[in-house]
């Protein structure tokens, strides 16, 4: 470890994200929080602490349907969604309703993320994160960037004014899920299995029982619990990239 990076390890350590109250889950499409991080949302909605989920968009081109379908298929996401959170502790459930596949402006999301941010107030952000270079996905990406440009600028009344939010929310950190690089690990023993039900027991329209993507999605969350918590020496658990308030700009030696 270089000399900058070691001084910035002690001057500005990472949040201990576990101990803030408010948690907001943004998801670029239903069925991704669960995926990216529902056994710590499981965890932290246990324990008492207020829990969020913004799903971004409407999933319309999840399963290859026609054009003629795709309503349904909307409807049929969200009540998956809406269970599936349930299932995991979570009963506010947000949707902005934003088209599957990229088919918006950026700033819309921006704005979205924004009024959510200022209505929910919440601490701590849960986001895809969109430094993963092998990540093709547009909405995953788009839903890390403007989560991260959001999280910078929550805390500034004016800024959040202009993107339509009425007030601004104390963020003090952002926790990027589907990471290559996470810096924390929340250890996740009991709750692997809640996570696992949330995602093959209720995204039906996604995950048919017994269909091979189901089984080697449940057998990567199986091996990455494992992983992450062997590096953490935690049994079981997910791991984040996150940064502080103090990470956010200016300290490139945080990545």
């Amino acid at each position: 470890m270089g000399l900058t990076k070691l001084a910035l390890k002690f001057a500005a350590p990472l949040p201990d994200i576990e101990k803030y109250e408010r948690f907001l889950f943004i998801g670029p499409h239903p069925d991704d929080i669960e995926i990216g991080a529902g056994a710590t949302a499981a965890k932290l909605a246990a324990a008492g602490k207020k829990v969020c989920f913004l799903i971004c968009t409407d999933g319309r081109y999840g399963d290859g349907k026609s054009a003629a379908d795709r309503q349904q298929l909307i409807d049929i996401r969200q009540k998956e969604a809406v269970l599936s959170a349930e299932y995991l502790g979570v009963t506010d459930v947000q949707f902005l309703g934003l088209s599957d596949g990229g088919f918006y402006r950026f700033e819309e999301l921006v704005e979205g993320i924004a009024q959510a941010v200022a209505r929910f107030c919440p601490q701590v952000i849960f986001a895809p994160d969109p430094s993963v270079a092998s990540e093709c996905h547009v909405d995953h990406l788009n839903a890390g960037k403007a989560a991260r440009q959001i999280a910078c600028h929550a805390p500034y009344p004016g800024i959040m004014a202009a993107h339509g939010a009425c007030g601004s929310a104390p963020v003090e950190a952002i926790a990027f899920y589907m990471t290559a690089g996470p810096t924390k690990f929340v250890r996740t023993k009991g709750y692997l299995q809640m996570q696992l039900d949330s995602v093959f027991c209720n995204h039906l329209s996604q995950f048919p029982k017994g269909c091979r993507e189901a089984r080697a999605i449940a057998l990567y969350l199986r091996l990455r619990a494992f992983d992450f918590g062997m590096r953490s020496f935690c049994g079981c658990a997910e791991g984040f990239r996150v940064l502080g308030v103090t990470h956010m700009h200016c300290l490139p030696e945080a990545e």
